[in-house]
């Protein structure tokens, strides 16, 4: 093949003639229906798609195989040796699309003439960008090469100038790379998405570009053009001009590759002159209410008319406006909200006055309803949003009349300070309390997720707040919890701290927390719905008595948790090992994997992972109590919950269709044995190399002759045993993308979806736990190979098997997720990290182990002594107090007391 002339950057084309199209239809990861068919295996309609891209003036075809399902070497061969026998298809060159290096190197071998790989970066270091590179200069390839780096993708005119700079001479001084066969791909990246800092990415691309072809002497430049428009999936026609703007800009700019639907691109001239503009202003970024005008036009282009009308009743909207306030809010009502706040400010003598009367008079009736049970936490959020984009709307006027006149600001109850701890990253309970209080006119401050404890302090102080709140979800964040509130004490803070989140309760506030503070008060929060009580107390006239009572009740707490540390006997560690789960390993033949080592999975299906999605905690993260189905007719909750689970699945069916989020996982199987209390994991099935030990802790609570007292090791075969055993184990996300929607939503001021789409987000992680697990029981280790179960079984745990995870009541050790990560390499196969707390990121991510054995199943360490935790200590190599703040909430003993007891013996 021939590329296009790239030695005279200074006069690029002024056209599409010297513009290479390569057809993004033949890709399963940007085609739904060529996935279908490479799935069905129906390759000869997958040709016709094929076909079809060279008719439409595809030059070159980019084929990608990357599905969870599909055994992608395979899938890639068979293609390309279908392409080359046809020979309408044949004629045009290949680029080879995978981020599996095999599946490049595959497809690579069956290539005739010149091909392109796509793509290669600096993402793991350099090491690897020169073997890859080397590689596909020894199969005479061009290369696409992403703007990609160590710290992650380029997004700004500089990071992507200083990556492509370094990727260049890397391959041209180093691995000897014609400088013609270098393919830079700058990242094309969504505009018009709402979100600020996006607005430029256009123009970053396009002015990247033209520096790539001025600077990198004969290098190309290319993209995945259907990344500008993501905002507008559904509207092709806006779709189709925004590429064709965007193409006329990048192509003066230097731009001659594009990944692109060859069928489906408009002429510059033709298009609607209209369109064309609104386009280009945002394309350009040439005004700052481009996006807004986008969106508003967009309906009127899309060919099937503008939006269906409501057919509502609107009988509401010829009462008084405070009254269409009140209702608007009350209803979660947006439609008319700017039409009415400017109505009510219009009559009103400050824009303050709309604020402070008839919209915060609403959120009263709302917190009233809700505080009635008459409202629920869905509905209120909803509220929520309405009063905050009426706020928006107020907020220009107000500082303008400030400016003018140094007016004071809006009172409100008070000011409160809200923060996930450092090593955490669950928030969605802290977003709900913070919308719940904001409903009630207290003034938040939402720090986010991770934050250190110095941050926390520092702006309470500076902000002068009046109630600092902590959130937690695993286990180590209550020991930072404990940190925060000492050094609380010792920088002299006297605002009262709220502890809120799922591994936090009132015993450990009371007993850990609570004597921490002297000049204020730690305080328990079960919910949202409680967190306004709460907080109203702690800022009222009444504070002083309501702090007097809580530490009453915490001392209450304190005692009988002291007393009852010794109300339940305990065996010693050896007698416990001795009433270890008895199984007759002499009848056990475990089955093999059907592989050893890791198997990935790049962006699982999500219509496929919909199917496992247990809805009853769905339901929970919204305080609505009951299962699913049956809360859908219950009699307090039914409306509400019918009205939420229609917005969850509308929010689905666009995540999905649209694909805010990407389902990454990850799959290993390997040799093993127990010894002891432990699991060693082996190399291969010689059994000779130790990979790697699983530590496990035993219950101790006294049992009678019946019961075990259980670890997770009982459930392998020892090694004494000589019986070949197996253990797998997992990471999977559904959260990559996840931190973009909540921005989105967020700046939108729409609390409401941000908070619907974590919480599907959370649901969708565990519901990919639970289709692979299965995929793991039937095929991958294949077990189970004749089990039936439907979803609804699954979710019951109907089935062979169980799937236990570091932290969780079976081995309740956070540590042990670094040693599960490392076998899996997770970080790389699936974009998982763990956080210094060992909190998985994004927090929609679920990892576990996994164990075959019939007789297995869940249970819970409980409590253990002080004799166990010596001995766990010195199996893993950690110092002792530092396995105690690991497990400090299953020890039975104050590590403490038994520190001083030591010291005096």
């Amino acid at each position: 093949m021939t590329f296009p002339a790239a030695d005279q950057p200074s006069q690029p084309a002024a056209g599409f003639a010297n513009f290479v199209m390569v057809g993004e239809r033949t890709n399963v990861t940007g085609s739904a229906k060529f996935r279908k068919l490479i799935k069905d295996g129906d390759y000869a309609a997958a040709l016709d798609v094929a076909r079809g891209q060279v008719e439409g003036g595809a030059v070159v075809l980019d084929v990608n195989m990357d599905e969870g399902l599909l055994d992608s070497e395979k899938a890639m061969v068979t293609f390309l040796n279908l392409m080359a026998a046809e020979p309408d298809i044949a004629r045009v060159p290949v680029m080879v699309d995978s981020s599996k290096w095999t599946v490049i190197e595959a497809g690579l071998k069956c290539l005739q003439g010149k091909g392109i790989v796509n793509s290669i970066s600096l993402k793991e270091g350099e090491e690897a960008f020169l073997r890859q590179a080397r590689l596909v200069r020894r199969y005479g390839a061009a290369v696409v090469v992403m703007a990609f780096d160590e710290k992650g993708q380029a997004d700004t005119f500089a990071r992507k100038t200083e990556i492509c700079r370094r990727c260049y001479d890397i391959l041209v001084e180093k691995v000897g790379f014609p400088p013609e066969d270098v393919i830079f791909d700058p990242n094309i990246f969504a505009v018009a998405t709402g979100i600020e800092e996006h607005d430029n990415y256009g123009v970053d691309f396009i002015e990247a570009t033209r520096w790539i072809r001025t600077n990198l002497s004969g290098a190309h430049v290319s993209g995945g053009v259907s990344n500008l428009s993501f905002s507008f999936r559904g509207n092709e026609p806006v779709r189709e001009a925004m590429h064709t703007v965007f193409l006329y800009h990048a192509i003066q700019a230097g731009m001659d590759f594009g990944i692109v639907n060859a069928g489906q691109l408009g002429v510059y001239d033709d298009l609607d002159p209209e369109l064309r503009e609104l386009c280009e202003d945002v394309v350009l970024n040439r005004r700052r209410d481009a996006t807004e005008r986008l969106v508003e036009a967009a309906p009127r282009f899309k060919g099937d008319g503008a939006a269906k009308e409501k057919t509502a009743d609107l009988a509401w909207r010829s009462w008084p406006v405070e009254k269409r306030l009140e209702h608007a809010l009350v209803h979660g009502i947006t439609e008319f909200i700017e039409t009415d706040t400017e109505e009510a400010r219009a009559a009103a003598a400050r824009p303050l006055h709309v604020i402070e009367g008839p919209l915060m008079a609403g959120m009263n009736v709302v917190g009233d309803l809700f505080g009635a049970g008459k409202m629920f936490l869905p509905q209120v959020v909803k509220s929520a949003r309405v009063m905050k984009q009426a706020v928006a709307y107020l907020m220009p006027f107000m500082e303008a009349e400030k400016a003018a006149s140094g007016a004071a600001g809006s009172s409100s109850a008070g000011k409160i300070l809200l923060a996930t701890v450092k090593g955490d990253v669950h928030d969605i309970g802290k977003n709900i309390v913070g919308v719940v209080l904001a409903c009630n006119n207290f003034e938040v401050i939402d720090l986010g997720v991770m934050v250190p404890m110095q941050k926390i302090l520092d702006t309470a102080r500076a902000e002068n707040v009046d109630i600092i709140g902590l959130s937690g979800l695993i286990t180590p964040s209550l020991d930072e919890m404990v940190l925060v509130a000492a050094e609380m004490e010792r920088q002299g803070y006297d605002q009262p701290l709220l502890i809120g989140g799922a591994t936090t309760s009132r015993i450990h506030t009371a007993v850990k927390i609570h004597p921490q503070l002297k000049r204020s008060q730690a305080v328990y929060v079960t919910d949202a719905s409680r967190a306004v009580g709460v907080a109203a107390a702690l800022v009222g006239d009444k504070r002083a008595g309501y702090v007097d009572e809580v530490r009453r009740e915490y001392a209450r707490i304190a005692e009988a948790h002291a007393r009852g540390r010794d109300d339940k006997r305990r065996l010693s560690i050896a007698e416990a090992r001795a009433n270890r789960f008895d199984v007759d390993w002499a009848d056990w033949r475990p089955v093999r994997p059907s592989f050893l080592g890791t198997r990935v999975f790049e962006s699982y299906d999500l219509a496929e992972i919909v199917r496992y999605v247990d809805w009853t905690p769905f339901f929970s993260t919204w305080e609505m109590k009951g299962s699913y189905p049956a809360i859908l007719d219950d009699d307090r909750y039914g409306p509400a919950a019918r009205a939420l689970f229609e917005d969850a699945q509308a929010m689905l069916a666009k995540m999905i269709e649209e694909k805010w989020l990407t389902a990454n996982g990850v799959v290993g199987f390997w040799p093993a044995n127990a010894v002891g209390d432990d699991i060693e994991l082996y190399t291969d099935d010689t059994r000779t190399t130790r990979l790697a030990v699983l530590h496990g802790l035993r219950q101790q609570i006294a049992r009678d002759s019946s019961r075990a007292n259980l670890s997770i090791s009982d459930f392998v075969a020892p090694r004494e045993s000589g019986v070949a055993d197996y253990v797998g184990g997992f990471a999977v996300t559904a959260g990559l993308g996840e931190d973009a929607v909540i921005e989105r939503f967020a700046r939108a001021n729409d609390d409401y979806s941000k908070i619907l789409s974590q919480a599907l987000a959370d649901r969708l992680a565990e519901a990919f736990a639970e289709c692979l697990h299965r995929k793991v029981r039937r095929e991958l280790w294949g077990y189970a190979p004749d089990e039936t179960a439907g979803p609804e079984d699954l979710i019951a745990e109907r089935y062979v098997g169980i799937r236990p995870a570091p932290g969780y009541p079976a081995q309740p050790d956070h540590t042990e997720k670094g040693t599960l990560f490392r076998l899996l390499d997770a970080t790389a196969a699936t974009g998982i990290r763990l956080t210094e707390s060992y909190a998985m990121w994004p927090a929609s991510a679920v990892s576990g182990l996994y164990f075959a054995h019939p007789d297995s199943h869940y249970f819970g360490v409980g409590k253990i002594e002080r004799d166990q935790v010596e001995d766990y200590a010195e199996r893993k190599g950690m110092d002792l107090a530092e396995v105690e703040r690991w497990l400090a909430p299953i020890l039975n003993y104050d590590p403490a007391e038994a520190g001083r007891a030591a010291a005096a013996e």
